[in-house]
């Protein structure tokens, strides 16, 4: 009986652990119920010089912190499966060549991308690959999130012009980057102090 009940705990606490956050929209109520995530947010951060706002609202759009998030399916005819649209996966929507690419220059070669850490991780690499490849300051989440949807050279040949749809959603991860922002200025300290004092109050 021992044994089950700590299977069930431990089924339960995977379960915790991997559920996404119940409140995505404010970044201290993430890192309150996620009492990890916000050194592994942090970490990414001083690692790859990107602020935890801008790669936690990129993350948001491209997964809603769904840790096993895929692309939506393909139908031919309507009706009939044929795959998915991309092999992208996971918290990042790190397609498997970039993922691959991000292992091999970071040497994070165990990295999975529906473990957080190294999802924020990428999201900081990649966000610091835009600043180097594409001249883009760390703290313009439109541009980058523009370079992360498309490709540095995409971005370098502007092929989001032609996608106004894109330029919106890049103009709602800006938005949120800035929601975030504002947020964490007035949690910040408290999280530094761990994730057990600030969850008290």
């Amino acid at each position: 009986m021992r044994y089950v009940f700590l299977v069930l705990a431990l089924l339960l606490s995977t379960a915790c652990t991997t559920a996404p956050p119940r409140n995505p929209g404010d970044i201290c109520a993430i890192f309150r119920e996620k009492d990890d995530w916000y050194d592994d947010a942090s970490e990414a951060s001083k690692r790859w010089d990107s602020p935890i706002p801008v790669m936690m609202s990129i993350m948001y759009q491209e997964s809603r912190f769904v840790a096993d998030a895929k692309p939506p399916r393909k139908y031919w005819l309507g009706f009939i499966p044929a795959g998915r649209m991309s092999d992208a996966y996971g918290y990042p929507q790190a397609k498997d060549a970039t993922w691959d690419w991000y292992k091999d220059k970071s040497g994070n070669w165990g990295a999975d991308r529906d473990d957080f850490e190294d999802a924020i991780d990428f999201i900081g690499w990649y966000n610091n690959v835009s600043r180097r490849t594409n001249g883009i300051a760390n703290t313009d989440t439109y541009s980058l999130y523009l370079a992360y949807h498309e490709g540095h050279g995409g971005f370098k040949r502007r092929t989001f012009a032609g996608k106004p749809w894109l330029q919106r959603v890049a103009g709602k991860v800006s938005a949120r980057s800035r929601s975030y922002a504002a947020q964490l200025a007035r949690c910040e300290e408290d999280l530094k102090k761990g994730g057990w004092f600030f969850g008290l109050f």
